[in-house]
Formats: structure tokens, sequence, C-alpha cells
């Protein structure tokens, strides 16, 4: 039976990733700590692996598009990736499953599901701006206010993902927006799935080497979200997106404020 739950519940988590493009962190950690009572450093391990083979095929068909700034990936991975490796280091040195460490996984969880609410629901109220011709290459849409704020905003990503398995999504895009306000919003998201690869597998492969990835799980999460998110991806056009992104910043921001409170 719990298998089935775990199916249902990586498939759920599909649509509604292949409906909003909201990381499935956002959703499928709180899932696993409320729904199924798997300790916090458990299902963030978990998830960031689940992130990394979910995100590595919607990746590989941006990039053929030819939708993904390897440029800017590169910049904010210079910082992210080292980010997460410190991260992982005081993770290994103070140990995972640590009560202290569990309490301030749930706590930075908590404001980083607040945070994907707000950019979520930024999103949903803003609407849908007409972005610039994607086939436009101007060299000066990938260069940032400042060289060294990509690598800064990646740090921070890096460490927030690898403590929380959260941040790569909707917190990623908006910080891409502000960084980067004259790239078309295609390219925004290409680069932001393409930079969520390397970091989810850096950290999950870390987490999975301080036994804090459930395998079975992952293969039970895998086994419902990938046809999930084909089915979602195919009823995006039909899905009001205010409404979807609106319900779904209401939950993120209550699975938020419940993990701030514990």
């Amino acid at each position: 039976m719990d298998s089935i739950a775990f199916i249902l519940a990586g498939f759920a988590v599909g649509i509604i990733v292949g409906l909003t493009g909201v990381g499935g962190g956002s959703l499928m950690t709180p899932i696993l700590i409320f729904g199924f009572g798997i300790k916090p450093y458990l299902a963030v391990g978990t998830d960031l692996l689940f992130a990394a083979v979910t995100k590595a095929g919607g990746s590989i068909s941006l990039a053929r598009r030819r939708l993904v700034d390897w440029r800017i990936v590169a910049q904010l991975a210079a910082g992210s990736v080292p980010a997460a490796l410190l991260t992982l280091w005081l993770l290994h040195r103070h140990g995972a499953a640590d009560p202290a460490v569990q309490r301030l996984m749930t706590s930075v969880l908590g404001v980083a599901l607040l945070l994907t609410a707000a950019a979520t629901l930024y999103k949903a109220l803003a609407g849908k701006a007409a972005p610039p011709p994607v086939a436009s290459r101007d060299p000066s849409a990938t260069r940032a206010r400042h060289w060294a704020l990509p690598v800064a905003f990646g740090a921070l990503i890096g460490a927030l993902v690898t403590l929380t398995s959260v941040g790569a999504g909707a917190i990623g895009v908006v910080v891409l927006m502000l960084l980067y306000p004259r790239l078309p919003l295609p390219r925004i998201v290409g680069a932001d799935i393409a930079h969520a690869v390397p970091l989810t597998l850096v950290a999950g492969l870390g987490h999975a080497s301080l036994g804090s990835v459930d395998w079975p799980l992952l293969g039970l999460l895998l086994t419902g979200s990938l046809p999930g998110i084909w089915l979602g991806s195919r009823l995006m056009t039909k899905t009001p997106e205010r409404l979807t992104r609106g319900l779904l910043a209401a939950l993120l921001g209550y699975a938020g404020l419940k993990l701030v409170s514990i």
C-alpha cells in the first residue's frame, strides 16, 4: 500500500511540475515529511536525486531547442557547486541526522518554501509579459549587472538547495529575471533548469555518501513522476495558469508556515 501511495505522490507532483514549472522539491519534500513521516534529512537527500533525474530530461529538451545559455549556467554553477560541497562538508562534520541539524533543515526549508510561494504568486499576478524574440542573440542580454552577482546568488542557491532541496525552481527563475532583465523568459527558464541538474546531482550524491538517500523510495517516486510530468506538460495550455499558480502559492505558503512553526 505504501508503494502505491509513493507512486501516486510522485505522479501528482509530476503533474504540477508539468503544469507550472515549479521545482518538484518545493512540493515533494514537505509531502514526504508531513504526509509520510519521512525524516527531513532523508526527504531532502532523496528529493535532490529525484530533482536531478526529472530536470535532466527537461534540460536535454531545452538544449536541443537552443534555449540554454551555457555561459549563464557556468556563472551560476561557479558559485552554487562549491557552496553545495561546503554545505555537504558541514553536514558530514555535524551529522545530517543530528537533532539540531534536523531542526535547522526544517526551519530553513520553511523559509525557502515561503520565498518560493512569494515568487510563484508574483509570477501568477504578473502574468506573461511578451518577451523579446527567442531567436535574438544579443550578447548584452547574457551579461549580468555585475560579474560577481551570478556567482554570489549561485552560492546562496547552492547552499539553500543542498540543505533543503528547495530553491532551484521558482526562486532561481526570479533571481535570473533580476540579474538578466533583457533575457527572454524561455532562455531564463532554460538556464535555470540546466543549472539545477549539476547542482542537484552534486548535492544528491553528496547526501547519498552521508546515507541520506532512500533508494527504493526514489525509484517509486520516479515511477510516478515521469508520466505525471508528461501529462502535466500537455494539460498546461488547457489550465488557467494564474489559478494554478495562485493555489500552488497558497499551498507552499501553508507548508512553509507549518515548518517554521515546528
